[in-house]
């Protein structure tokens, strides 16, 4: 097992990153965020791998987006809070390996870090 993929098996994208991964020979830790929620402090470790602000990693095309009133300029707490409260707004998939964070849009961009 290499890595941790925070996966949504419904989501073509993250379906992609993980074949990536396995055609690589790499069975990454599965992490189906969707069952099981990402806390505060995960999130947030996340966000400093990745070096982004919330705010990029938000899917702002979510219903539960335009229904919470959220923009991308809103207190980047309250945005984390969001994420942590409703895990569909989390951006997919994104995959931790050696201390190094990627999101896999496109599923191509994980492998930067394999």
């Amino acid at each position: 097992m290499t890595g941790i993929l925070y996966h949504n098996p419904r989501c073509s994208k993250s379906r992609q990153a993980l074949a990536l991964l396995k055609e690589k020979g790499i069975e990454p830790e599965i992490h189906e965020y969707l069952k099981t929620p990402i806390s505060k402090e995960q999130l947030e470790e996340i966000l400093a791998l990745l070096s982004i602000s919330a705010s990029e990693l938000i899917r702002s095309s979510e219903d539960i987006y335009k229904e919470l009133g959220l923009s991308k300029g809103d207190p980047e707490e309250q945005l984390i809070n969001a994420m942590v409260k409703h895990p569909k707004l989390i951006q997919r998939p994104i995959y931790i390996n050696n201390g190094k964070a990627a999101v896999g849009r496109p599923p191509e961009d994980i492998l930067a870090i394999v």
